[in-house]
């Protein structure tokens, strides 16, 4: 434990101080106290009097050791980890299934809210739906990558803007089954529920909320193990009540909290934490544990100091807060690093990946903070290497997850040939040409270009992923299959036919499909496929415009 230094930060109850279990329970009320289990009556009799007998020939005979390590193992404190947050739906998207954009490999991807015109309805940002999602954002196949080349990924629901699902869904099977979508989509083994604003007042919503997730734990198998994560806002002497209570009311409903993450970010209080940014996020860390030891005391549950520390997290707002003048800078983020692997938290993250990186010379002393970038001098990604020195991993999922998730993905090898019928966007071929933003599969995974390319192998190997036009996206899933085509009925324009002849301009109709002429032509079909179209009209080898999008093809510039 860590003790109050020259400047009183950092201190924690040292072990002379006496047991804090006891100190926390002389605080409690007589009502607190009366909500607690009472300890059976000692009574003697001779079945107690044999079981004592027993237990001391067990401790002469080496049972003190066996008791010893059952304690131990009950004490047993996980390494702590980290895992940025991402903002899933900001423009441009970032790509955090990339091990180049995100060395840290896990991710928090914020944030899932109340669809706007059907509450019980999960969106990413009331943007996307979770099939909008997948289709606009390729997020499911981004989620399949970053799993397969060895990371994780949790979802966070709520956040600071929108509305939190529980806020607004006040059915409460409605509520349990739009979260159990997500986690079943997803695949996921660890959430993380964003309280903060006025849904931290929500007393009504915090109930169906604490209900919902119980539930989720409690009646799936394969949610079992689902670890939950709170986060909540801090001040740097702590909680407010309010958040206190959100804590309570998901013991109270026998929620497993895997621990508490609380944002030391935007205090905006008169402690002059533009002064001292560091000494207010760890203020604000020691001040909750000791909240936390008493709500859990409260709740029945006794955990030791070590254990409690060991369910708390911390999200900072790497750079320029919100706040003007509070500015948490790679110092603060090497010195919390080492507060965090001192004290064992289980978990930090930063808002955001997204901004990672300098703003460059125009931005970089304004206190105004931007999405994209830090507002802080640093070299890209700096923070995020800082915190991936905590080398601990999100807790994995029960064996039956693993095994689930791993068949989910089978295991190809380059030597399968794509399947045009199992590919959602047309296969790559050397024969065409690409422009930015592009869509391909090759070898049974999504490429995007990068930039305007022709006959560059989006698998060929490169020294440097600067130096290929293709980005990886993410694997072809089990179940996907080549996209249906809009047609047109018939007489929308003339059939295109054999022998006629076709100036630019004229309009046609190709197996419902229309299309423009781009020149004098004669006996010239369109296309016979969506992908044979894709590739001669990027050619320029063909007299026919499509006038409909072709999947994987971006919108027209």
């Amino acid at each position: 434990m860590a003790t109050t230094d020259e400047h009183g930060r950092g201190a924690a109850p040292s072990s002379s101080a006496g047991d804090p279990l006891m100190a926390l329970e002389a605080m409690l009320t007589q009502e607190d106290r009366q909500s607690l289990p009472e300890p059976p009556r000692r009574e003697l009799s001779i079945p107690r009097v044999l079981t004592a007998l027993l237990v001391l020939a067990l401790l002469c005979g080496g049972g003190f050791l066996a008791l010893r390590r059952a304690t131990a193992g009950a004490e047993s404190i996980a390494a702590p980890w980290f895992a940025p947050y991402v903002d899933t739906t900001l423009t441009p998207t970032y790509p955090f299934e990339d091990a180049s954009a995100n060395p840290a490999r896990d991710a928090v991807l914020g944030f899932v809210v109340s669809a706007p015109k059907s509450p019980c309805t999960p969106s990413w940002g009331a943007y996307y739906t979770l099939e909008e999602a997948a289709s606009a954002l390729d997020l499911d196949r981004r989620i399949a990558q970053a799993r397969g080349d060895g990371g994780e990924v949790m979802v966070s629901f709520g956040g600071q803007a929108n509305s939190e699902l529980a806020v607004v869904c006040k059915n409460q099977t409605a509520l349990l089954d739009a979260y159990r979508s997500v986690v079943k989509r997803y695949k996921l083994k660890t959430i993380d529920l964003d309280i903060e604003g006025a849904a931290l007042t929500d007393s009504q919503a915090n109930t169906r909320r604490a209900t919902a997730i119980a539930a989720l734990q409690r009646t799936s198998t394969s949610h079992a193990g689902l670890a939950v994560w709170l986060t909540l806002p801090v001040t740097p002497t702590g909680l407010e009540p309010e958040a206190v209570e959100v804590i309570a009311s998901m013991l109270s409903a026998h929620v497993k909290l895997a621990g508490v993450n609380v944002m030391a970010m935007d205090f905006n209080s008169s402690s002059r934490t533009d002064e001292d940014m560091l000494g207010a996020v760890e203020g604000a860390l020691n001040a909750t544990h000791g909240q936390l030891m008493a709500t859990y005391l409260r709740a029945g549950i006794r955990y030791s100091a070590a254990q409690v520390w060991n369910h708390l997290g911390v999200t900072v707002m790497i750079g320029q807060n919100d706040v003007p003048g509070e500015r948490f800078g790679l110092a603060e983020a090497r010195e919390l690093a080492a507060f965090v692997r001192s004290e064992h938290l289980a978990r930090t993250s930063i808002w955001s990946l997204n901004r990672d990186s300098s703003c460059g010379a125009v931005l970089q002393d304004t206190n105004a903070a931007s999405n994209t970038c830090s507002g802080t001098a640093q070299s890209p990604l700096e923070f995020t290497h800082v915190f991936s020195a905590l080398t601990g991993s999100v807790p994995a999922a029960s064996a039956a997850q693993n095994s689930s998730s791993a068949e989910a993905i089978p295991q190809l090898t380059q030597a399968d040939a794509d399947d045009p019928a199992q590919s959602p966007y047309p296969i790559w071929s050397a024969a065409a040409s690409y422009r930015t933003g592009y869509k391909v599969v090759w070898h049974h995974e999504v490429y995007e270009a990068k930039w305007f390319s022709q006959a560059q192998v989006p698998d060929a190997p490169v020294s440097s992923q600067w130096n290929t036009a293709w980005e990886l996206i993410g694997p072809v899933l089990p179940g996907e299959h080549a996209p249906k085509l809009p047609t047109l009925p018939a007489g929308t324009y003339p059939a295109w036919s054999t022998n006629s002849i076709y100036s630019k301009g004229q309009r046609v109709l190709f197996d419902g499909l229309p299309y423009k002429a781009k020149w004098y032509s004669r006996d010239e079909p369109p296309s016979e496929s969506g992908s044979a179209v894709a590739e001669s009209a990027e050619s320029g080898q063909t007299p026919w415009q499509p006038l409909f999008t072709i999947p994987g093809e971006p919108s027209p510039e």
